[in-house]
């Protein structure tokens, strides 16, 4: 696994809203807007699955996901790529489900996606747009 520089991990957290993209084992491409993205430590992404479909069955057949690290404060534009599994019970789910609950009452919460870092990606226009970062 790879690790999250620190100008990444500040450009992480300014984003609101990620872009995070999933594919069927037939190479389908589903891409979903998450609020609850969050960085656990330098290699370690947790995606909250409220009201995941297509994207949850994507992952059940296919674990890769990228993810897209940009805003208007980010300084940067990332994509992030990375092995998921999904977590459905126990003490790491219970931790994200009580993350959610506390931030936005009432939404389910059904799974986590742990997500560790493999590649990240130069996404910024110009000459070193797509060069692997890490």
């Amino acid at each position: 696994m790879v690790k999250l520089s620190e100008e990444m991990k500040t450009a992480f957290s300014k984003v609101k809203i990620f872009p995070v993209a999933t594919a069927s084992k037939e190479g389908v491409p589903n891409v979903v807007p998450i609020g609850f993205c969050q960085l656990v430590d330098d290699e370690t992404i947790w995606i909250a699955d409220n009201f995941m479909v297509k994207s949850l069955a994507n992952l059940e057949e296919n674990p890769i996901v990228a993810i897209y690290v940009w805003g208007p404060e980010t300084g940067g534009c990332y994509q992030i790529k990375g092995k998921a599994t999904i977590i459905r019970s126990g003490e790491k789910f219970d931790k994200m489900k009580a993350i959610v609950n506390a931030a936005k009452p009432g939404l389910p919460a059904k799974t986590l996606i742990e997500v560790m870092i493999s590649d990240v990606f130069q996404c910024a226009p110009g000459p070193a747009a797509g060069t692997k970062l890490l």
